[in-house]
């Protein structure tokens, strides 16, 4: 292996796109989701994983519940 294999590579820094409110989806918990996501910029890097594994719970629970409930009103 040569050296250049455990340096980091040098990266132009990435403009971000200006903060956007997240649409309804109509469906409460994927929202509630989506709005634990949108918050991770103010939430230190070492709270992330369990951020993560929140919205992951949720979305699947929303998933396996998705036929016993009638669709959201629009």
């Amino acid at each position: 292996m040569t050296e250049d294999a455990f340096t980091t590579p040098e990266t132009e820094p990435v403009d971000r796109a200006p903060d956007e409110a997240v649409e309804s989806t109509g469906h409460p918990q994927v929202d509630a989701v989506l709005a634990s996501l949108a918050g991770l910029d103010d939430t230190p890097v070492e709270e992330h994983v369990a951020v993560f594994e929140s919205a992951h719970d949720t979305l699947r629970g929303a998933l396996a519940n998705a036929g016993d409930a009638p669709p959201p009103q629009a």
